[in-house]
């Protein structure tokens, strides 16, 4: 489910479940190992998915179970994307194909977004699929997506192209393939020049609200987490 690769001060994290990268328990467990590895080997880290797909969301055969019995999953899902929100370090994300769903908001808890060029889809598909997006879903959407497009994105379901995708801030640019890793490091490296006690003090400044937002249905303390730890 997981590699990890060190290049310099940056941590690759590439996740590859030989499918579509559902977002399951395995899938959680290995992402919160991968941020544990980044925080202690890097400055940075870069998080990409297999080739075609960075995540097509949640596990279906968990949600289709009915809302309290996917309660675990949704609570484990929000915790990560709220981890990964107030990540102290640089986080990049290659999108290196479709990125659906929980996928799409893997995107949202980013730093700096690259896609891949290409026939993919991008976009929060809940509605079209008769799942309607949860507070935490629509908080962390609400934090990234401009005002314009949120009905089109949330409500309207729609999906996006790469190109697209960037004007609705799912993505900040798009390279070829073969290109992608390569622009992930570059931007990963250029960000690590700036001071990182400050980037993860103003980074936590401005997304505490959003990540509370998201995880208080299900009752967490991000700051007995140690998520927002005090900014001394």
């Amino acid at each position: 489910m997981l590699t990890v690769d060190q290049r310099d001060a940056v941590t690759i994290l590439t996740l590859d479940d030989g499918k579509a990268n559902a977002v399951g328990f395995d899938f959680i467990t290995a992402l919160h190992e991968g941020l544990d590895r980044a925080e202690t080997d890097g400055d940075a880290v870069v998080i990409g998915g297999r080739p075609g797909v960075l995540s097509a969301g949640f596990d279906l055969k968990v949600i289709h179970k009915g809302w309290e019995a996917a309660r675990p999953l949704r609570r484990d899902g929000a915790r990560l994307l709220a981890r990964l929100l107030l990540h102290p370090q640089p986080v990049v994300i290659a999108c290196t194909g479709h990125a659906l769903a929980a996928g799409a908001l893997i995107l949202f808890a980013g730093d700096t977004r690259i896609g891949t060029a290409g026939d993919f889809k991008i976009g929060l598909n809940e509605t079209a699929i008769g799942l309607p997006l949860g507070p935490f879903a629509l908080s962390l959407a609400r934090s990234r997506i401009p005002n314009r497009y949120l009905t089109e994105a949330t409500i309207q379901a729609r999906i996006y192209d790469p190109d697209a995708a960037v004007e609705r801030a799912y993505l900040d640019e798009v390279v070829e393939l073969d290109a992608l890793i390569d622009t992930a490091l570059m931007r990963a490296s250029a960000l690590c020049e700036l001071d990182m006690p400050a980037y993860g003090i103003v980074k936590r400044r401005v997304r505490a609200d959003t990540a509370r937002d998201m995880v208080a249905d299900f009752d967490t303390d991000l700051r007995a987490e140690g998520w927002l730890e005090a900014d001394a």
